[in-house]
């Protein structure tokens, strides 16, 4: 069935447990996610970047998304993750998503606000939840880039009056994730984590989480959060399997046999994080 990610996120901060957001490019991800979501009895969002959809075309990304999401036995969310322009994320609440970020950290806080307002007072007009990001999470997502240097860590008290003035209904914050590879254990600033929490009572997001260690996403959980974002992990597992079924079957040229490894690959790793992120068994 498909819902909107606030109706996901909703029951999972009341019950302690995240929802996994999973990056999706073509129909073989989406197929490994709602595969895993199904069979584990999870709740799941089925999310694509702005790079994912310049990649598939919103057309494909959109319709593949809504029909996984029709058909599926389990709750899901269509998410459009990183939407750093305003006329993109109009593009998808318009193509039918039932969740969209906009992603104002790069701007001042008052023009943050403004921005992730405006995108709320549309999106929740024609019944589409909003994600809103504050702080700036270093690494690259797509064609954003945030140096180690630039990476600010959310501040407790303007993420209680961002969700004050602009009404979204879940809030990315940077508390040390990176995007990308991490080349050194990430550190999560817990405190913050639960700082946060105190002061802001709508459910809270953890970006570049492939390759955190799972008891520290599980003690993230525990302090506030509710939903979390996994990328880096689906692309190794996918790349993984089809360079070692190439290796091993240098002649074959059926797309089907190729990508099947790796479709199964996706769906342990997913199933995985559904387990640790404790959503199984939730839907």
């Amino acid at each position: 069935m498909l819902l909107t990610g606030k109706e996901l996120l909703l029951d999972a901060q009341k019950n302690k447990y995240a929802v996994g957001a999973f990056n999706v490019n073509n129909m073989e991800i989406i197929q490994a996610i709602i595969d895993a979501a199904e069979e584990l009895n999870s709740p799941v969002i089925l999310q694509a970047s702005q790079g994912g959809i310049k990649y598939a075309g919103i057309e494909y990304i959109a319709n593949l998304g809504k029909l996984a999401g029709r058909n599926a036995k389990v709750p899901v969310a269509l998410h459009l993750d990183h939407g750093t322009d305003f006329d993109q994320v109009m593009l998808c609440i318009r193509h039918g998503f039932t969740s969209v970020m906009i992603d104002g950290s790069i701007f001042p806080l008052e023009e943050n606000i403004a921005i992730t307002k405006k995108v709320v007072d549309i999106a929740h007009a024609v019944g589409v939840t909003v994600e809103a990001e504050l702080g700036k999470i270093g690494g690259t997502e797509d064609h954003i880039t945030v140096s180690e240097k630039d990476a600010t860590f959310t501040d407790p008290l303007e993420a209680k009056r961002f969700v004050e003035e602009t009404g979204v209904d879940y809030l990315a914050i940077a508390v040390g994730t990176a995007h990308g590879v991490y080349k050194g254990e990430p550190k999560l600033d817990y405190d913050r984590i639960k700082a946060i929490r105190e002061v802001v009572d709508i459910p809270l997001v953890l970006h570049g989480s492939s390759g955190v260690p799972a008891e520290s996403l599980q003690k993230a959980i525990s302090l506030g959060i509710s939903k979390i974002n996994i990328d880096t992990d689906i692309r190794n597992a996918f790349a993984g399997a089809v360079k070692e079924f190439v290796m091993n079957n240098p002649d074959e040229i059926d797309p089907r046999k190729i990508l099947g490894p790796a479709t199964k690959a996706m769906k342990e790793i997913i199933k995985e994080k559904m387990e640790i992120f404790g959503s199984a068994g939730r839907a």
